[in-house]
This record gives structure tokens, C-alpha cells and sequence, in this order.
């Protein structure tokens, strides 16, 4: 057994990705590491052994309850959707994939392009320039699916502070992250009592009526999910906008392609999300239930094995020159929405909130611009995602759309 390096490998700045990926992947795609936090575990870096282990049932999720999972955080894994398999995972995951198909999504689209440009209303109204992060970015995501899920308004930033303590590696102790998962499961609890007496047209509702009514959903069951989808579904989302931002004003030749026609924003939006490497480390690791032959190695029954997608989505090998950004490559099978069972299941909506979130930016604010000098953006530290902790743009005001975008701005999602 080789002895495991320590992981992450390295300090990471910005959106840079340690080059030493590049090297495993032809030398050694398979390796051992050792988190922070549980015990050692092998790492797959190759797009086809990552597709391997996330489609393949020699793999499971539900056995990192009975381990010492590798992980970030002091505080062990305590269950969820993202620690189940088959049959269980397939039962919760039928009930929520009612709230996200693509015709229900597209649904939504008027709204979220609403939302999107109240906020810029607000951001034009304040004048340039502007923290896209505060004005924009956290804002646009929690409210899209507070809506979905049928969180009032005025209870939104207790969920925005609750979920960043979720998304902590070193930013928060582990009593106060303990605290925020306490705190945000008690307030879900409360939520979908209320609902229960008052049944709207949301989501909670829906689990509700196949908790009550279809005996398919255990209480507890209910919550977890709740929580889930909540911090998935605006955390990476309002982290992704503001590095698509970033990652096009430092990149000024893809930007000006881009904004040569707007219509190019959905092939824009998955080659971004295959480049951007959004984690600050591979995650939600699998159990070999068998000894499995992957990438040159022996994985042994009872032994786990961590995914680096990142590294996946600049395999060479499926992605030519696949370290460089290129807003118009096609065919782009990235896997940032995960693969096989586990595929996020709210990527339809998440498509759209970041094709909305940037076509709308681009679209009303000409001359969209730094504030500060690049090198001078403050960057998030101790946390899972990475992304600015604060950006500062700036427009030009002549020429600045009021009141809404042009016509087929947001356009839904394609």
C-alpha cells in the first residue's frame, strides 16, 4: 500500500488548480491520500475511472456512516440523500425529481428572470460600482429556491448565515457548525408544521402530501432533504456567478466573444462550469462493497475511494486542451453536476439560475469591469467552495437598461 499524500496538496489561490493533477492523471490516476479528517483513501483523477466509480454498484455511498469517512470537517457525515443507495436513494429521489423537471423549470423561468432584474434595479438605483456578491450573488439563488421551497422572505438570512457554517472547513468551530445544523433542521421542522396546517404551492408541500398522505417519506427523511436542497441548491450557485465573472474580466478575448452575442451564454455557462474548479478538494466519498480493478490498482472490499471532478473535467484525454477556457467548445460531457445516480438533481434549475444570473449582467450593465484591480479581490478562505469574498464592478451608466432586459434576455434554459 503506498504511502499517502497529504491532501489538499497544496495552498490554493484564486481559481487556480495545483498542476500536480495533470501529473497524476498520466502517472498515477489512482492514488492515496489522507484528508484532515478520517481515514486514507484512494483518489481517482482520470475522467473514466471518476465516471467508474460514480456509476458503478461495486461502489456505494450508505457504507461512509459506518466509517471514518475522509473529509474536511471535524464533524462526521449524518446521513441524507447523499449518503444513500439503492432502493432508498431511487425512493427519495423519485419524489423530489417532481420539482425539477425541465418543463416545471422552465416554468419558473419568468420568475427568476423577475428576481434577477429586481436586483439589478437595485444595483443600477445604488450606481456603479457595486459588490456583485452582497447586491446580487448571495441574494439571487436563496431567493429562487426559498420560493421553491416556500421559505418566507423575511426568514431568508438566518438560512444564508446557517448555511455558510455547512459550507466551513476552517471558518467556523465545529460547535458552531453543530449549532447551524441544528439550527437550520429546527427551523425546517417548524416550516413544514406550518405547512402542513397551511399547504401552499411548493415543494414542502409536496413532501408533505407523500410524507402524510403516500407513507413514502419518514419525517425526518423530510428534513434532511429540506436542508439538502437548500444548501445545494443556492451555495454553489451564488459561488459559480460571481467566479463566472471574475473568470471573464481575466480573460478578455473569451469575454468578448461572449458579449458579441448574448445567445452564447448557455455554451458559455457549461464550459465555465467544466473550467472553473468550484471545490477546494474532491469530495463525498464511496465504499468498494468488492475488490475492484481501477486505474491500475487494486481497490480492496471495505476500502473508499474520493472523486476529484475537477480533475476529471481537464482530462485531455476527453476535453482537447482541456486546461484552457474555451467559451465555444462543444461537446462538453463536463461533469460538474456529478455522474450516475448521484447526478445533482437540481442541475435543471441551477442551469438556469446561471444563465439568467449572467445574461442579465451582461445584458443591462455595458462595460462591465473591475473596480478594483484583479490581483486586489478578496477571496473566501476556510471554506468548501471557492470564489470571491467580495467583487467590485463597475459599468458604464450610458446605455444601461432600465426597468428589464432586452427582449429574450434569461431565454430558459437550453
Amino acid at each position: 500500500m503506498p504511502e499517502p499524500r497529504q491532501y489538499p496538496f497544496s495552498e490554493q489561490e484564486r481559481l487556480d488548480f495545483d498542476p500536480l493533477f495533470a501529473a497524476l492523471r498520466e502517472q498515477e490516476p489512482v492514488c492515496r491520500v489522507r484528508f484532515p479528517y478520517g481515514e486514507p483513501t484512494w483518489m481517482a483523477t482520470r475522467y473514466e475511472d471518476v465516471k467508474l466509480v460514480l456509476t458503478d454498484s461495486r461502489f456505494g455511498c450508505a457504507a461512509v456512516l459506518d466509517h471514518d469517512e475522509p473529509r474536511m470537517q471535524p464533524v462526521k457525515n449524518k446521513g441524507g440523500i447523499l449518503t444513500m443507495d439503492p432502493p432508498e436513494h431511487t425512493r427519495l429521489r423519485k419524489l423530489v425529481a417532481k420539482a425539477f423537471t425541465q418543463r416545471r423549470v422552465e416554468r419558473l423561468s419568468p420568475r427568476v428572470q423577475e428576481i434577477a432584474d429586481g436586483l439589478v434595479d437595485r444595483m443600477i438605483e445604488s450606481g456603479s460600482p457595486v459588490d456583485v456578491v452582497a447586491d446580487f450573488a448571495l441574494l439571487f439563488p436563496i431567493t429562487v429556491v426559498s420560493e421553491l421551497l416556500g421559505v418566507p422572505h423575511e426568514e431568508q438570512a438566518d438560512l444564508r448565515a446557517w448555511s455558510d457554517a455547512f459550507m466551513s472547513t476552517a471558518g467556523c468551530a465545529p460547535e458552531h457548525t453543530e449549532d447551524c445544523m441544528h439550527r437550520m433542521s429546527e427551523y425546517m421542522a417548524e416550516l413544514i408544521e406550518r405547512r402542513r396546517a397551511e399547504p401552499e404551492d411548493d415543494l414542502i408541500s409536496v413532501l408533505i402530501q407523500a410524507r402524510d398522505e403516500h407513507d413514502k417519506l419518514t419525517e425526518a427523511e423530510m428534513v434532511r432533504l429540506a436542508v439538502t436542497l437548500l444548501v445545494a441548491g443556492q451555495e454553489t450557485t451564488a459561488t459559480q456567478i460571481v467566479n463566472f465573472l471574475y473568470v471573464l474580466l481575466t480573460h478578455p478575448a473569451e469575454f468578448e466573444w461572449l458579449l458579441a452575442d448574448l445567445d452564447r451564454v448557455p455554451r458559455a455557462v457549461e464550459e465555465l462550469m467544466r473550467y472553473i474548479p468550484l471545490g477546494t478538494v474532491g469530495g463525498f466519498p464511496r465504499y468498494a462493497r468488492e475488490d475492484v480493478e481501477l486505474g491500475g490498482v487494486t481497490v480492496r472490499a471495505g476500502e473508499p475511494v474520493v472523486v476529484d471532478t475537477r480533475s476529471a473535467n481537464r482530462d485531455e484525454s476527453v476535453f482537447d486542451d482541456g486546461e484552457r477556457l474555451d467559451l465555444s467548445r462543444s461537446d462538453n460531457a463536463h461533469l460538474a453536476f456529478g455522474h450516475g445516480a448521484h447526478f445533482c438533481i437540481g442541475a435543471q434549475l441551477a442551469r438556469l439560475m446561471l444563465q439568467v444570473g449572467l445574461r442579465t449582467l451582461l445584458d443591462r450593465l455595458p462595460g462591465l469591469r473591475f473596480a478594483v484591480d484583479a490581483d486586489d479581490v478578496a477571496w473566501k478562505e476556510g471554506m468548501i467552495l471557492r470564489g470571491p469574498a467580495r467583487l467590485e464592478i463597475a459599468w458604464d451608466s450610458a446605455g444601461v437598461l432600465q426597468g428589464a432586459t432586452r427582449a429574450g434576455a434569461g431565454g430558459g434554459i437550453r
